[in-house]
């Protein structure tokens, strides 16, 4: 029996056929969540967050035109509410308690409190930085950089060419220096 294509069960999923919208959360949970994951830096969140980006997809799954890739699609409908859930968030202020039981963890190599906030605030102004590429070189830069994928498997995943993927991560990263060097000053 062969594998169907995300299409074929796409058009089974519009048929009414659940089982096959199941396989396709199977096929893109690890890349939504990491996506979010990266963002949210809150596995929790990310959980939820997933779950509401699987509920958009189902929902518009009679919206998706197979000239682009799926997972393309999924990437795109994962940025956007990322992004939606910032605007959220963006006026949105937490306590001190709050600040420090989710990003004051303790190791056995800890840092001075000094170092730890000058760390996690370098963390921070990088995340910001990589958040602001466009779309078209954050999610490759993303994918190399943070989620260890290949360009091989960049490529398959977004359903772009592999020189292109190079291109793009490649124009990212110099990107981010001129971006990083400019928020330096």
């Amino acid at each position: 029996m062969t594998e169907k294509t995300d299409y074929e069960l796409i058009q089974m999923c519009l048929a009414d056929d659940t089982e096959c919208f199941e396989e396709l959360v199977n096929r893109y949970k690890n890349l939504v969540y990491s996506i979010i994951l990266r963002q949210t830096r809150d596995s929790e969140e990310a959980n939820d967050l997933s779950q509401d980006v699987f509920l958009k997809v189902y929902k518009n799954l009679d919206k998706y035109t197979p000239e682009f890739k799926f997972s393309t699609w999924v990437m795109r409908i994962t940025s956007n509410h990322i992004i939606d859930m910032h605007r959220k968030k963006k006026f949105e202020t937490i306590s001190y308690e709050e600040y420090s039981e989710s990003g004051g963890r303790v190791s056995a190599t800890a840092l001075s409190p000094e170092a730890e906030f000058i760390k996690r605030d370098q963390t921070e102004r990088i995340s910001k930085i990589v958040s602001e590429l466009p779309e078209m070189y954050k999610i490759p830069v993303v994918l190399y950089h943070q989620q260890g994928m290949s360009y091989q498997e960049i490529s398959e995943k977004i359903g772009e060419p592999l020189s292109k993927i190079k291109n793009r991560i490649f124009r990212g990263r110099k990107m981010l220096k001129t971006m990083l060097a400019d928020a330096e000053v």
